[in-house]
């Protein structure tokens, strides 16, 4: 609707204009918003260009060499996640490095998700570190530094041509970011709730329809979202859209084994219909990811989870997690691809 109400302004304004000089000039023709995918298949894929660097290449089932967000697309895929750190050491995930990796999707008509950790490295629910250079910065300028660095990676990307669709502000923030003063626990979300928003309004001054997620772990946890997304709701917390992550099969040390994928999907997909009616808002799995040495089982479970929300209009897609990794190439188990290919693990992706 803003949209819409933009345009129309727009045109009466030069109305206005044109009767006022007494000339007429051709209207400049309005850029359309880019069209968001009604299901979201996508695929994070932060580790592409690191994984190259060190040799690493990708090829489909059949063995034809592929650059990986092409083979995506030809995997069924629509959409790419790209994390970003703000001055990591090694550089990887650096406002360059995702603009290489963004691009190569824009080109290939893939849909852009960015994701913000406001952090040097790694955030997520055990760990929220400020990154270096914020060190010892009071809230004020905790909230500034957090708008200046998303303004500083989108108008990169927008400069270099790419069009993001959407941008989350924080990951796995169930327990907040930037701790301490951004610390999420009982009832206080004060701070958080500031960084978070400034953080919004930044990107949609760079990219006015850009969807604004806020994302927490634990998507299979009723009393875990509850918590967060009523508190956050009465801390004012400014968001487009919630997402969630989901890994329902970790490995547990007491038995030695992964336990079924079913008991938390299906909590999961109980969960929705529960968190929409209480945020009013769409929903996004951001986060999905199964065990490498499960194709078989891992293909169920999407194929649940897809069954199970194609029919909600306001259930917005599915994210895998790096699934072009495998331990023997980055140490990271939780992916679907062997030696090079993928799995089976991928195949409700290709589905319509």
């Amino acid at each position: 609707m803003k949209g819409i109400s933009f345009i129309t302004f727009t045109a009466a304004a030069l109305v206005l204009v044109t009767g006022c000089g007494g000339s007429s000039s051709p209207e400049e023709p309005v850029t359309p918003e880019p069209e968001v995918p009604a299901y979201a298949k996508g695929a994070d894929l932060g580790w592409i260009t690191e994984m190259e660097s060190k040799g690493y290449g990708f090829s489909t089932a059949d063995g034809k060499k592929m650059e990986c967000t092409a083979l995506f697309k030809e995997l069924g895929f629509n959409a790419v996640r790209h994390r970003v750190w703000v001055n990591p050491t090694e550089g990887w995930c650096n406002v360059d490095d995702v603009v290489t990796k963004c691009l190569r999707a824009q080109k290939l008509g893939l849909k852009v998700m960015v994701d913000f950790h406001y952090s040097d490295w790694w955030a997520d629910p055990g760990k929220q570190n400020v990154p270096a250079a914020w060190t010892g910065l009071n809230v004020s300028a905790m909230a500034d530094a957090v708008a200046e660095h998303t303004t500083e990676v989108l108008s990169a990307l927008k400069t270099a041509g790419v069009d993001v669709t959407w941008v989350q502000i924080g990951n796995e923030v169930t327990n907040g970011m930037l701790w301490e003063s951004g610390r999420v626990q009982g009832q206080d979300a004060a701070n958080f709730t500031r960084y978070f928003n400034a953080g919004a309004a930044a990107a949609k001054k760079v990219f006015p329809s850009v969807i604004t997620v806020l994302h927490i772990d634990n998507g299979w946890n009723a009393q875990t979202l509850t918590w967060f997304f009523g508190l956050v709701k009465k801390s004012g917390a400014q968001y487009d859209m919630a997402g969630l992550s989901l890994y329902p099969s970790y490995w547990d040390e007491s038995t030695s084994s992964y336990p079924d994928w079913k008991s938390k999907c299906s909590q999961f997909i109980n969960n929705l219909s529960s968190l929409h009616n209480l945020i009013s808002k769409p929903i996004m799995l951001c986060e999905f990811g199964m065990p490498a040495s499960e194709p078989a089982k891992c293909s169920a479970a999407l194929t649940y989870l897809m069954n199970n929300t194609r029919n909600l209009s306001w259930f917005k897609g599915i994210f895998y997690w790096e699934p072009e990794s495998e331990q023997s190439r980055n140490g990271y188990a939780y992916g679907a691809f062997s030696g090079g290919k993928p799995t089976s693990a991928l195949d409700p992706f290709k589905e319509d």
